[in-house]
């Protein structure tokens, strides 16, 4: 099979690879606006990012496979991030390591925040991906009430996890939208305080 040459000194897997970046930036850009993914173009999407119409194909099939990449791309990041504060932190302060790394997030990048939690971006694709990404929150979540009580998994630590996830998201959501009118450090504070309160160890006796 014939080998794409290198370009410019740069191989044909990096120059795709590059093309995806400025793909995934440029539609955290248009997601995270007030553009309603609806009115998304093919065009319009590499027309941001700089890149010709044919190389959208290359990574994509459809607007739907792109959008959920695009999700799929900033959540990885926040959970890197966040699992990375909390594992740096001391055991005292984890729960403030990993809500004041979500808040300043969205404080650096609002557009993270309306494309992860803004309830005015209901498109059905972020709505499923939002489902997914609360899962994945929920088990990490879990994970970390697991280490700090040494306790292994059980369905009250699931039940808790999936509503502090749950609790979180839609109080930052609130916040985004106005409706809770908190500083950023505010709100770390306050729902730090909620994830403290709701670590007590009797809620998860058997």
């Amino acid at each position: 099979m014939t080998q794409a040459r290198p370009y410019g000194g740069v191989d044909a897997a990096d120059r795709l690879a590059r093309r995806r970046a400025r793909l995934l930036d440029a539609g955290l850009k248009l997601l995270g606006s007030n553009i309603d993914p609806a009115e998304l173009t093919v065009r319009g999407i590499c027309r941001e990012a700089g890149v010709a119409t044919r190389y959208f194909y290359e990574s994509f099939t459809d607007k739907d496979e792109f959008v959920a990449a695009v999700f799929d791309w900033v959540v990885a990041g926040l959970a890197t991030t966040t699992q990375a504060a909390v594992a740096a932190a001391r055991p005292e302060e984890k729960n403030r390591a990993g809500m004041a790394n979500i808040v300043q997030t969205i404080e650096r990048d609002p557009r993270v925040g309306r494309l992860m939690f803004s309830s005015q971006l209901s498109n059905a694709v972020v709505v499923r991906k939002r489902q997914e990404s609360g899962a994945l929150f929920a088990m990490l979540s879990g994970q970390h009430v697991e280490t700090m009580l040494r306790r292994p998994a059980n369905d009250r630590i699931k039940a808790l996890a999936h509503f502090v996830v749950g609790g979180v998201g839609q109080t930052i959501s609130a916040w985004l939208a106005g409706s809770i009118r908190l500083t950023p450090d505010e709100l770390v504070d306050q729902l730090t305080a909620i994830v403290d309160e709701l670590g007590e160890p009797r809620l998860f006796r058997d």
